[in-house]
C-alpha cells in the first residue's frame, strides 16, 4: 500500500509537470552534399564514389519530442567518373520529392545523458522522383520517371535554440525504374537484341546521399521538440519532500491496529482491540462488551459479568474453546501469499490473550488454501500460512510446547467459482487441545 501510494503521488507531479510542457514544433531545412548512384548503370559506366551535386530542402513539424513527420524535395546530376577510370560520360539531372515519418532516436536512447547538445533522428518515407537524361543514346529517351522509398538516419548538434548543424546519409531506392542511371540502356534483368526496344521490364535502382546542412528552429518557445526535456527530469528536492510528507501523514496508524488512519473509520482503538478492516473494534455476540474486554465474546451477557451470560456458570475456556473450534476466529490471507492482512491479525492478539489467561491450554494451528492452483502447491502454502501464524503467537510470548501447526491444504468446502467463498478459505483457524 505504501510503495502504491508513493508512486501514485509522483505519476501525480510528473502529470502535472508535463501537463505545463511547451516547445516548437515546426521547423526548416536546408542540406547539401554528395550523391553515388549504385546500380543500375550500363556496363562501361562508372560513377565517382564521392559525387558532389546534390542539395535538399525541407519542412519538420514534431508532434512531440519523439515523433513527427516532414516533406522534403531534393535536386542533383549523376555524371561519369573522372581520372583514369575510362566511363563514357554521361549527365542525368534527378529531382524526388518525398514524405517522412520522423523519430528521434537521441531522446529515446537519452543521449541527454551523455550530450544535451547532440541528437539523432531517423527517417523513413516514401515519393516519386523524375530523372532527366542529358547524353542519352536510346532514341526519345529524355525523362524517367518512378516512386521512391527512403530511409536514413540525421545526427544534429545543437548550435543555438534556433539553429541546429545536421549531417545526413539517406539510402533511396527506386522503385518501376525504366533506364539505367546514365539513361543509355533498359532496365532489364536480361540483355536487349533489338536495339531501342522498350522491353517494358520496370527494375528497382538504388542510390545514397550523403549530405551537411542546418535546421532552423520556428516558434515562440525557447526550445524546440528535438531537445525538450520535460520538467519532471529536474523535480526538485523540495518537491519530492513535500509529497511524501503527505503520503507519510496518510499512512499514520495512530492506534497500532494495522489499518492506516486514513482508512480508519475509529482512529483511537485499545492495542489489544480486535478491529475489522475498517479498523472498527469488532463485538462479535453484540452485547456491548467489546470483543478484547470480553470473557465469552460469541455469547451475549452484561458488562457486569464480563460479557457472559448471567445464569451459567462461568468457564472462559469451555466459552471460548467452542468459539475457537467453531472457526469464529480465523486469520485471513491474500491470495498466493502468507503473509496474515492486518486487520486479521487481532485474531492472533485474542489466542496470545486466551493462552495467557490460561496456561494449561495448547493449541494447533491449521492452515488452509483455496482451490485454484496445484494441490502439491496448495498443500505447502497451507503449511506456511500456519507456520507464520505459529511464529506470530511465539514472538507474543507463548511457549512453542503448547503450539502445533499444520498445513491442510485445499478447503473444498467452499464453492470454488465464488471469489468472496475463496477468500474465506485463504485462512488459518485454531483448535483448543
Amino acid at each position: 500500500m505504501k510503495k502504491l501510494l508513493v508512486i501514485l503521488a509522483l505519476v501525480g507531479a510528473v502529470s502535472s509537470a508535463n501537463a505545463q510542457k511547451e516547445f516548437n514544433r515546426w521547423s526548416l531545412e536546408i542540406n547539401s552534399g554528395f550523391n553515388k548512384p549504385m546500380g543500375p548503370l550500363t556496363p562501361g559506366f562508372l560513377s565517382p564514389t564521392l559525387n558532389i551535386g546534390h542539395v535538399d530542402f525541407g519542412t519538420r513539424y514534431m508532434f512531440n519530442e519523439y515523433f513527427g513527420i516532414k516533406g522534403d524535395i531534393g535536386f542533383g546530376n549523376f555524371n561519369e567518373a573522372g581520372g583514369d577510370s575510362n566511363s563514357p560520360s554521361f549527365s542525368t539531372n534527378y529531382s524526388r520529392i518525398n514524405l517522412q515519418g520522423i523519430a528521434n532516436i537521441g531522446r529515446l536512447l537519452n543521449f541527454q545523458n551523455i550530450s544535451p547538445k547532440l541528437t539523432i533522428l531517423g527517417h523513413f518515407g516514401t515519393g516519386g522522383g523524375r530523372m532527366k537524361f542529358e547524353e542519352s543514346i536510346i532514341t526519345n529517351t529524355e525523362y524517367d520517371y518512378h516512386y521512391n522509398f527512403i530511409t536514413g538516419i540525421s545526427p544534429q548538434y545543437l548550435i543555438s535554440n534556433r539553429v541546429a548543424m545536421k549531417a545526413d546519409i539517406s539510402v533511396i531506392i527506386n522503385g518501376r525504374q525504366t533506364y539505367t542511371f546514365d539513361g543509355n540502356q533498359y532496365n532489364a534483368p536480361y540483355p536487349i537484341t533489338t536495339p531501342n526496344s522498350n522491353p517494358f521490364v520496370h527494375a528497382t535502382g538504388t542510390w545514397w546521399t550523403g549530405t551537411l546542412g542546418l535546421s532552423f528552429y520556428l516558434g515562440k518557445h525557447d526550445q524546440h521538440a528535438d531537445w525538450y526535456l520535460a520538467p519532471d527530469i529536474y523535480v526538485t528536492k523540495d518537491e519530492l519532500q513535500s509529497q511524501i510528507g503527505e503520503i507519510k501523514d496518510m499512512l499514520k496508524d495512530s492506534d497500532g491496529d494495522g489499518i492506516p488512519d486514513y482508512l480508519d473509520k475509529e482512529p483511537n482503538t485499545p492495542a489489544d482491540a480486535r478491529v475489522n478492516s475498517q479498523g472498527t473494534t469488532l463485538d462479535s455476540d453484540k452485547d456491548g462488551t467489546p470483543d478484547h474486554l470480553d470473557k465469552c465474546p460469541f455469547i451475549p451477557g452484561p458488562s457486569t459479568t464480563d460479557g457472559c451470560p448471567v445464569e451459567e456458570a462461568i468457564n472462559e475456556v469451555d466459552y471460548l474453546k467452542k468459539a475457537i473450534n467453531d472457526q469464529y476466529l480465523n486469520v485471513y490471507f491474500s491470495f498466493d501469499s502468507s503473509k496474515p492482512l492486518n486487520y486479521s491479525i487481532s485474531s492472533v492478539q485474542f489466542i496470545s490473550n486466551f493462552l495467557k489467561r490460561n496456561p494449561d491450554v495448547n493449541i494447533k494451528i491449521k492452515g488452509y488454501a483455496d482451490e485454484l492452483g496445484g494441490e502439491d502447491y496448495n498443500l505447502m502454502l497451507s503449511e506456511k500460512r500456519a507456520m507464520a501464524v505459529y511464529q506470530l503467537l511465539k514472538d507474543s510470548g507463548i511457549n512453542e510446547s503448547r503450539l502445533s501447526f499444520k498445513g491442510y491444504g485445499e478447503d473444498t468446502s467452499v464453492d470454488k467459482s465464488s471469489s468472496d467463498a475463496r477468500k474465506m478459505a485463504r485462512r488459518v483457524s485454531f483448535e483448543v487441545q
